[in-house]
């Protein structure tokens, strides 16, 4: 989608939910690091949108305590609003703003920030006042993490608010990893792409209700881990079993059944011979493999060299990349073997399987 020039912009200078942007492009790095973060925190500041790096996945960040900011971010991404966000913070203070911590779970609450924090868990409690409804679809709980990436923090600090951020791509599809699939999904409908390199963990963070002891959706800070901070058994939950017409809102972001899908038809597998039978059953033009090291793919027409089986964090970090560069290949379906059902292979399997189901 191309942009507009500056004419189409409001009196603020940000577009409003719907109209053609023009993105720009900042650098988080180098030369032009600090004035690229700069200019990020002055559009958020400002009521703006703006894709940034975490050490999960690029998210699309507004300010989180301004409605009509957060709406932008739910227009660019053709968002359901039953989908809630997860809130972005840096600081004491700024975390006081967006909770309003009761006592019975402040100690464990507290706990769990001090082990994981900065990181990729999202801890599901209770909202303050200043929180809009469009950030928690209405709910009483609000997922807050600090996200464990420089670029990340210094542009919430700058910023000076909390930053609502989902994943910065098209709804239902592979999260980004990269600036580059930023734009591929998002440019003309942002205000601003921070590129900070690819992502480290390439997988959403865990998602855990704090009261409930329940994780909604699991990432790289397992049940385990958790359970061994806080001293208590901690459960995972299955998906949504709806739709895409859910009319109630959900608990928490990525559990709708379909969810982080490429565009060919994602086929799973258990193990070599299994991906080599479903393979043969397709035209070998049309097929893409994630094919870890070692593994034999050779009569698909293109295969992403996924990395070590026995490597569970370089699989995270390469998968919704490598789902992406299959799709822009053209193939039709992709054959993927599901890792084993232990620590992130967890996670794995669950956008694995979301990925995969029929809309």
């Amino acid at each position: 989608m191309s942009g507009s020039d500056e004419g189409d912009r409001g009196h603020d200078g940000q577009s409003k939910p719907g109209e053609s942007l023009k993105t720009e492009r900042l650098q988080a790095t180098g030369i032009l690091g600090a004035a690229g973060v700069a200019r990020a925190a002055a559009l958020l500041r400002g009521g703006g949108t703006v894709a940034f790096p975490t050490e999960t996945v690029y998210g699309l960040g507004a300010n989180a305590l301004d409605a009509a900011a957060v709406q932008k971010i739910f227009a660019a991404k053709d968002r359901p609003g039953w989908d809630p966000l997860i809130v972005h913070v840096e600081g004491r203070e700024m975390l006081e703003r967006v909770l309003l911590l009761p006592a019975e779970l402040r100690v464990r609450a507290e706990a769990l920030m001090e082990a994981f924090w900065p990181g990729p868990l999202t801890l599901l409690l209770p909202r303050s006042s200043e929180i809009p409804d469009a950030v928690t679809a209405g709910r009483a709980l609000v997922g807050v993490r600090t996200p464990n990436h420089a670029v990340a923090r210094e542009l919430i600090r700058l910023g000076r608010v909390p930053v609502a951020a989902p994943s910065a791509n098209r709804f239902g599809g592979p999260s980004p990893t990269t600036a580059a699939h930023v734009l591929a999904d998002l440019d003309g409908r942002i205000d601003a792409v921070l590129d900070g390199g690819p992502t480290n963990v390439g997988l959403e963070s865990t998602v855990l209700d704090v009261a409930a002891r329940l994780i909604y959706r699991p990432g790289a800070v397992t049940a385990a881990m958790i359970s061994r901070v806080i001293g208590e058994e901690v459960l995972v939950t299955a998906a949504v079993t709806g739709n895409s017409g859910i009319a109630e809102s959900l608990p928490s972001p990525g559990m709708g059944m379909r969810h982080y899908a490429p565009q060919a038809k994602l086929v799973l597998v258990e193990g070599r011979q299994e991906l080599l039978e479903e393979i043969s059953r397709h035209d070998g033009a049309e097929v893409g493999v994630m094919l870890p090291d070692g593994w034999d793919a050779s009569h698909a027409a293109a295969a992403f060299r996924w990395g070590p089986w026995e490597d569970a964090e370089v699989l995270a970090r390469l998968l919704y990349f490598g789902l992406r560069l299959l799709d822009s290949r053209g193939v039709k379906v992709i054959v993927c073997p599901m890792p084993a059902m232990d620590g992130l292979g967890e996670a794995l399997r669950d956008r694995l399987e979301k990925a995969a189901r029929v809309k």
